[in-house]
This record gives structure tokens, C-alpha cells and sequence, in this order.
């Protein structure tokens, strides 16, 4: 029977491309639990990882040529919100898309099945938190210069508005590379209580080095929900001072499920593989999503499998909870130099 072909697209050059060793890894492992219990619907599991490129126009020709080329038979992808509706437009309902990372909502192409939490679910409880628990009243939100910092930020500043806090200022920096003196110059003249920066991976681990540098990790405090145990690391053990997170997983979750995930994520890939971050473990979920809906759906037309979201629950995952749709639980931490300290929980 011809086995079932699975591009994986992720970026492997320029700043998302430090997920990139987390999101294959946690992709081989679903791979290998669903071939080791018999494929999907009895067809063994091929994962054909592709780079999706630094644009929204390389992602897009990158998918097409996976499609036509490769003839996978879906697309699991974790890629910045700027190349998911290229991807879509270019696979053009001949592969089911399944777009993995947390993105800022408002996704209506039902050519895409979206399996990551949205802004909204994400900085809700975070930002009550920081007000109620550290009396935050004023905020300074920055961001790479595309939709989802600038969709992100939108959300966060109705949010502060709408729990009494005021929002100082706001700025994007564009990708191709970003300057941050500017930006650490307007936090230094409006001293907000909190920073909350959504820049794109390695260039979030670039900020808060320069926000350590200039002092501010001492007396401002850093929220975010763009960041996880593969950014810190990159980050200088000091710059992690007064640095908050949400998120749905974190690896020091103390849950049965990502115990037992962490357990066999090292059997396969030894005591020393890329961290299992939220970023990367997403697409673990990605490819056992997929291979729920299939086994549900008995097709693999967007359409069969768009009818089960929300139906199906997986059979196996780090977090527990239902498919595509589902609610998890969120948690809000605080970074302890290398590692993530769960400080609360919220449905």
C-alpha cells in the first residue's frame, strides 16, 4: 500500500529558523509512534521536511512544489502568520494544510486547519495576571513588522484598555534586520511597567539581550507569549530577569501527559536533542492532528477532514485536549535563567 507523505514545512534560514531543529525532531517522534502502532489507516508514514524559505513567496513556491514534486499527500507547516495564507493559496485545496503555531485569529479559509492557540486565549489571562499580581497599570508593545505582532499587539492594547491600564507607546521593526536602539530608547523615556515584544524568533532573543544590556531587565518587567525554552536558551542566563510567558506548553508542565511525551522524545532522540518547545511540539501535534482527522474522515481532501474538526480528539499528546478547536489549559510562567517556572494555570 503507498504510504501517506507528509511535508513538513518550516523555515531554515533567517530568525524562525531557530525552531527548526525543535519542529523536526518533535515531527520524527509522531512519525514514529504512528508507524510503530501500524500508519495511518494500515499506510506506513513518510515526513519530507522542506524548507519554506525567509518570504511569504518562497513558502508559497516551496508548498507547491511539495504538492507537485514531491507529491506529498498534506502539508503540516510551522511558519510565520505572513506565509499562511500564501501556503494556502498556493496548495490550492489539493493537500490538506495543517497550520500549527499559536497565530493571532481571525483565520476564516477553510482550506486550513489551524491547531495553535490564538492572541486572544493567549495574553487574556497574562495580562490580568500582571495587573492584579504585579499592580502593572502601563505597557509598551513592540514587535516584528507583520500581522501577527502588529494583529498581537492590537488585541493586547484593547485588552489594557479594557482592564484600566494605559498602552505608552507602540513600534515595529522591520525584519530585514531590525535596529533596536530606537525602541530601547522609547522604553527608556516612557518607563512603562511592562514590555510586551512579539519579535520573530531569533530576533526576540536579540532584543532581550540588548534590553539586558541597557539595563531595563532590572526595573521592567517583559511579557510575552512569542517566546519558549529555544529562545531562552539563546538568551544570556541575566537577560531572563522580570521575563514572563504564556503559553499551552511549556516543557516543565509537571502533567502525565508531558511526562510520559518528554519520555519518549528522548528514547528517540537521546539525552541531548533540540529542546521541546512550544514552537516545536506544535508540529508533533500537527502530524498526530492530521492522522486523527484522516483516521476519522476516511479521506484526505480538506473538505473530509474540516468536517471533523472539533469532533476528534487525539490519541496521543504532550498537552491532552481535543484536535483542531479545542480548548487547553494555559499557562502563565516566569523565566528562572534557563527554564520556565509555572506560576499559574487558566482554561
Amino acid at each position: 500500500m503507498k504510504s501517506l507523505r507528509i511535508g513538513l514545512l518550516i523555515v531554515q534560514e533567517g530568525p524562525p529558523a531557530i525552531w527548526a531543529p525543535s519542529a523536526q525532531a518533535c515531527a520524527e517522534l509522531a512519525v514514529h509512534e504512528l508507524n510503530s502502532q501500524g500508519g495511518v489507516r494500515g499506510r506506513a508514514v513518510n515526513l519530507i521536511v522542506v524548507d519554506a524559505g525567509p518570504t511569504w513567496r518562497s513558502a508559497a513556491e516551496a508548498a507547491r512544489e511539495c504538492v507537485d514534486e514531491e507529491a506529498v499527500d498534506a502539508i503540516v507547516g510551522m511558519l510565520p502568520s505572513y506565509a499562511r495564507s500564501p501556503v494556502a493559496f498556493a496548495i490550492d485545496g489539493r493537500a490538506p494544510f495543517i497550520y500549527t503555531p499559536q497565530f493571532e485569529g481571525f483565520e476564516g479559509d477553510g482550506r486550513i486547519v489551524t491547531t495553535g492557540e490564538t492572541a486572544a486565549e493567549l495574553l487574556s489571562p497574562a495580562l490580568r495576571w500582571l495587573a492584579d499580581e504585579k499592580r502593572a497599570q502601563t505597557f509598551f508593545l513592540c514587535g516584528s513588522d507583520y500581522i501577527w505582532p502588529r494583529a498581537t499587539c492590537a488585541i493586547a492594547r484593547k485588552l489594557i484598555q479594557d482592564m484600566g491600564g494605559r498602552t505608552l507607546g507602540e513600534m515595529f521593526l522591520s525584519l530585514d534586520p531590525p535596529d533596536f536602539d530606537a525602541a530601547i530608547e522609547a522604553i527608556r523615556r516612557t518607563r512603562p511597567d511592562v514590555v510586551v515584544p512579539y519579535f520573530l524568533g531569533a530576533d526576540l532573543v536579540r532584543f532581550n539581550r540588548a534590553f539586558a544590556e541597557a539595563g531595563l531587565h532590572r526595573t521592567t518587567l517583559r511579557y510575552t507569549s512569542g517566546i519558549d525554552e529555544t529562545l531562552i536558551y539563546g538568551t544570556d542566563e541575566d537577560a531572563t530577569e522580570n521575563l514572563y510567558a504564556s503559553s499551552a506548553y511549556f516543557g516543565t508542565a509537571r502533567t502525565k501527559n508531558n511526562q510520559a511525551f518528554l519520555e519518549r522524545y528522548h528514547t528517540l532522540h537521546g539525552d541531548t536533542p533540540p529542546p521541546s518547545s512550544a514552537f516545536g511540539q506544535s508540529c508533533y501535534e500537527g502530524v498526530h492532528c492530521l492522522a486523527a482527522l484522516v483516521e476519522a474522515s476516511g479521506g484526505l481532501t480538506p473538505a473530509h477532514l474540516r468536517a471533523q474538526v472539533g469532533r476528534t480528539r487525539l490519541p496521543r499528546t504532550a498537552r491532552g485536549g481535543d484536535v483542531a478547536g479545542g480548548r487547553h489549559p494555559i499557562y502563565f510562567a516566569q523565566a528562572k535563567g534557563y527554564e520556565f517556572e509555572i506560576i499559574a494555570q487558566a482554561l
